[in-house]
């Protein structure tokens, strides 16, 4: 379904700001509750709460994130669930959402309509109120941003700065080839996230968006560097297509396509990894759990090991 349309009848424009604030409403339907806690105030209005609070912020932009070959729904689907994982990565769970979309005039009402059921489907599945947002005419594009307000889901949030020297990295799921589909296919890790965090062994965690290469760099400790060799690298059906059209190797999608919104986990160096192995296949039998290396010196690297710097990951304004 095409986002824009030549039809002026059937684009937002028709409608107007009053009315299709009324059908978003009525688009999102459960998955807003009723004023004050929803839409309808200048403000909403959410809960008060004795947990450390956390908020993240995620768009998805017609032609970055998303073009017409990907359904409607799943694009609205993919705006809050990219959200979802940064929480993931911190142990947290949702509490709350808002909306704004910056609206070109020729954008379609009915693709509008599904982008809506689609998140409503979503913030459904995952316990999320919408409780907001807003709407502005622009020129010439379409994006739709999400804040995310949650809230820690146990007595921890874990931070990207937690690892030390000698520590273990460990990644679930498989990586690449999200262009393929996995980049609005995917389910955010909030279960595995939350169980991580209350896990002691776990000293850092971060979603994997932009590319396992460039995101373990912000997990890496001053004056150390990933050791990491190829044939641990969980390298996925997808990446290994894109190899074959591409002509590039499948470790390089594996470790710079981004958007796999899989988790990188950095437990210490001391613990007991075979028994928190152990402990994920009984909590997570379908979901893998790689252990790709360990932070090690960079005057200390194994001989073998990625060349991390090779792999450049997706990075904004470049």
């Amino acid at each position: 379904m095409r986002a824009f349309t030549s039809q002026p009848r059937d684009s937002v424009a028709a409608l107007g700001e009053t009315r299709l604030i009324e059908s978003i409403r009525r688009w999102l339907g459960s998955a807003s509750p009723p004023a004050p806690f929803g839409i309808g105030d200048d403000c909403a209005v959410l809960p008060a709460n004795r947990r450390r609070q956390l908020v993240t912020t995620d768009p998805v932009i017609h032609g970055r994130h998303f073009d017409d070959s990907v359904p409607a729904r799943a694009v609205g689907a993919k705006l809050l669930k990219r959200n979802l994982s940064d929480l993931a990565a911190m142990g947290a769970r949702p509490t709350a959402a808002v909306v704004s979309l910056a609206l070109d005039r020729r954008v379609s009402v009915r693709w509008l309509e599904q982008f809506h059921r689609g998140l409503a489907a979503a913030a459904r599945r995952f316990s999320v109120p919408i409780v907001g947002g807003d709407v502005s005419q622009s020129d010439g594009f379409l994006g739709a941003f999400l804040t995310l307000f949650g809230e820690a889901a146990g007595p921890r949030i874990v931070l990207r700065s937690g690892a030390r020297a000698g520590d273990w990295i460990y990644v679930t799921g498989t990586l690449g080839g999200s262009l393929l589909g996995h980049h609005w296919r995917f389910i955010p890790r909030l279960a595995e996230g939350e169980w991580l965090a209350r896990r002691v062994e776990v000293r850092a965690l971060m979603d994997v968006s932009d590319g396992l290469a460039k995101d373990l760099l912000a997990l890496t400790p001053q004056g150390t560097r990933p050791a990491i060799a190829p044939a641990a690298v969980p390298i996925s059906a997808a990446a290994r297509r894109r190899a074959r059209d591409t002509g590039r190797t499948p470790l390089h999608h594996a470790l710079a396509d981004g958007e796999d919104y899989e988790l990188a986990v950095v437990v210490g160096r001391r613990a007991g990894r075979a028994a928190f192995e152990r402990a994920w296949r009984r909590r997570f039998p379908r979901l893998r759990l790689t252990c790709l290396g360990r932070f090690v010196s960079t005057d200390k690297i194994p001989a073998g090991s990625v060349d991390l710097s090779r792999f450049k990951g997706y990075e904004h304004l470049r």
